[in-house]
């Protein structure tokens, strides 16, 4: 598994248990780092932060292109998933987006139901048709 891939995973492990938990993603991330076992990568800990950071802008998007969900109705793993993805497709310049769409769809056939690939990569490509400027 490519370093990345596992960086990504690692950031949807953190941010899915600080919401199940109900708890802050970067003290858990900060709990995480601290007992390095295992070692959480870096893109992991920008990805955790930067979710962090523009989680109101983030959840207003998935809210907004979750056609027929609120993002509080979404299942817990797929709202983590969409999150990262989100944060990385709008403020990660040096990772491709059809990469970061891959990602995550990937990431939910592992983790997920079913039918949480097709709709990860729905609510991906809408927010990306809504909000990356083609050139």
């Amino acid at each position: 598994m490519a370093a990345r891939t596992k960086a990504r995973k690692r950031a949807v492990d953190v941010l899915y248990e600080a919401d199940v938990r109900g708890s802050d993603p970067l003290e858990l991330l900060r709990e995480r780092v601290a007992l390095a076992s295992p070692p959480i990568p870096d893109h992991a800990v920008r990805l955790v932060e930067g979710v962090a950071e523009h989680a109101a802008r983030i959840d207003e998007l998935i809210d907004r292109h979750a056609h027929g969900w609120s993002i509080d109705r979404l299942p817990d793993v797929d709202r983590a998933i969409l999150r990262m993805a989100v944060f990385e497709l709008l403020w990660v310049d040096d990772v491709p987006d059809p990469v970061v769409i891959d990602q995550a769809v990937e990431l939910a056939r592992s983790l997920s139901t079913d039918d949480s690939p097709a709709y990860v990569n729905g609510v991906l490509g809408a927010v990306l048709d809504a909000e990356v400027p083609t050139t």
